[in-house]
């Protein structure tokens, strides 16, 4: 094992959230050393991994881009190949790619109070060696799920097929399927991107969906920020566009929670818009009120219209059994399919599958609070960067690491060296962070995930009205973080 090398923070992961946790870094606090450890070998996470035919964001970019880094691009919803290049784009610009090292799997993160800081374990996953780093701060931004496999379960039948079959998340790039004939299994962000986008070439797609899911329609393009890039200057124009859009995005999930009857009815009006009024809206009409899962949104109806020029239709029932030739529903129509792509969706995983270690004791992630969605109680001198469910997931993402820097720029000023969230047993809740959602993925790895309290700062708001101004200017030393110096080091600082 080679010799520990030692930043003043540890980046996990170089996706949009360890990108973006970097940049604030270099901005905000350039006199802390950082590095970044990767497992795969390119920025940009969840755009470097998923490759399937039309992959793109489902949230606007105005606001899933960077705060400090505008979006110039014209897309509203942009492809997954747009999307990577901006992330590379804005860590080039501030000098992150030399702070990573790439293929790099973090297997344990383990903090001491004697020392004062933590030592994470990662393997070299191409030659097998390990390695050990240490940092006096841990930033986990590896996301929420597993990048090794999707959620597959076990279809009835699914070995008698003859043709192929695959999951979104590991996509082959040989795969051929002009004139093909094409079923997506799947009613979420995937499948409704897939459907369109493969429908251009295939013989015909459907969309083979065992309950339905609200589809909104969003221009492709924003015609107000494109027009005012001729009067404006590009930041100010950004921050316009970003500050509507969550203003929009706020009002509209607050509509749904407050009036859902009504927001049902704008949705399914929509959707008859684009589809005629002689469209089965049954498979559009879910059983769950808008955003108790997120909605799905595709640019100029484009989902809809694939459904209308009959390339693409969407069929609503359960499996009974594959066939050598396709699908037999329990309704007992059959689908005839040369692919069958598995859009299932996540299998959840947190730190990267990485364990976690306080003083040598094992910390059970899922019987923690958060304290304002950023730190783990009882977890000294840690972030996991973790965005909004229910808006732009960058949002949250930018706030959290805007909140690590004052954080870090605190203890620097009064000379602590460890920062840890404290909760009393009044606090404590059962739900999980993302209990405010009840999608398949979240169901089912509900158990993995911290809890939170019953109130602020344990209490997760997913609200940026109300987020921003707490982490940004809320006090740092609020009576619930306790701070403390560490005596001594047993060993001095080597650069990375």
């Amino acid at each position: 094992m080679t010799k520990p090398r030692h930043v003043d923070v540890l980046i996990l992961g170089a996706g949009i959230s360890g990108i973006g946790a970097a940049c604030h870094l270099t901005r905000d606090f350039p006199q802390r050393s950082y590095a970044i450890l990767e497992r795969r070998h390119n920025i940009g996470g969840t755009w470097d991994l998923f490759r399937y035919p039309g992959v793109r964001s489902d949230s606007d970019m105005y606001t899933f881009g960077f705060n400090f880094r505008p979006w110039l691009d014209t897309k509203v919803l942009a492809d997954g190949t747009s999307i990577r290049n901006y992330v590379n784009e804005t860590a080039a610009e501030y000098g992150v790619p030399e702070h990573i090292t790439f293929g790099r799997k973090a297997t344990d993160a383990s903090w001491s109070s004697e020392d004062g800081r933590w030592t994470v374990s990662a393997v070299d996953e191409a030659g097998g060696a390990s390695e050990t780093w240490t940092s006096d701060f841990l930033i986990v931004c590896t996301g929420y799920y597993d990048y090794d496999k999707g959620y597959r379960p076990e279809l009835p039948g699914e070995h008698d097929f003859a043709g192929t079959l695959i999951h979104p998340q590991h996509w082959p790039d040989d795969l051929e399927y002009r004139d093909k004939r094409v079923v997506v299994i799947g009613s979420g962000a995937t499948a409704v991107t897939l459907v369109p986008a493969m429908a251009q070439d295939a013989a015909h797609v459907t969309m083979l969906q065992r309950s339905p899911t609200y589809i909104v329609s969003l221009p492709a393009v924003d015609k107000i920020s494109l027009a005012m890039r001729r009067v404006l200057p590009d930041k100010f124009n950004y921050r316009l566009a970003r500050g509507r859009n969550i203003l929009i995005q706020r009002a509209m999930y607050r509509f749904a929670q407050r009036r859902p009857a009504w927001m049902r009815k704008l949705v399914l009006a929509g959707a008859r818009k684009h589809l005629g009024d002689d469209a089965d809206l049954a498979h559009f009409n879910p059983k769950y009120n808008p955003w108790d899962q997120r909605l799905c949104v595709v640019p100029d109806g484009d989902l809809f219209n694939s459904l209308r020029s009959g390339k693409a239709d969407i069929v609503t029932d359960t499996i009974d059994t594959f066939t050598p030739d396709g699908i037999r529903l329990t309704s007992g129509a059959e689908l005839k399919a040369d692919i069958v792509v598995v859009a299932t969706g996540l299998q959840m995983q947190l730190f990267g599958g990485a364990t976690l270690h306080v003083d040598g004791a094992p910390v059970a992630i899922n019987r923690k609070l958060t304290y304002k969605g950023v730190l783990l109680e009882d977890v000294p001198n840690a972030a996991i960067v973790f965005g909004y469910t229910n808006a732009s997931w960058t949002l949250k993402a930018d706030l959290a690491s805007e909140y690590v820097v004052r954080l870090l720029r605190y203890m620097d000023a009064n000379g602590y060296t460890r920062a840890v969230a404290r909760a009393s047993d009044e606090e404590r809740g059962t739900d999980s962070v993302m209990s405010g959602l009840d999608s398949g993925y979240v169901r089912r790895g509900d158990e993995q995930l911290p809890r939170q309290g019953k109130r602020a700062p344990w209490r997760v708001l997913n609200d940026y009205l109300r987020d921003a101004p707490m982490m940004r200017r809320g006090r740092i030393d609020d009576g619930v973080l306790q701070f403390s110096r560490t005596p001594a080091r047993r060993s001095e600082k080597q650069p990375a």
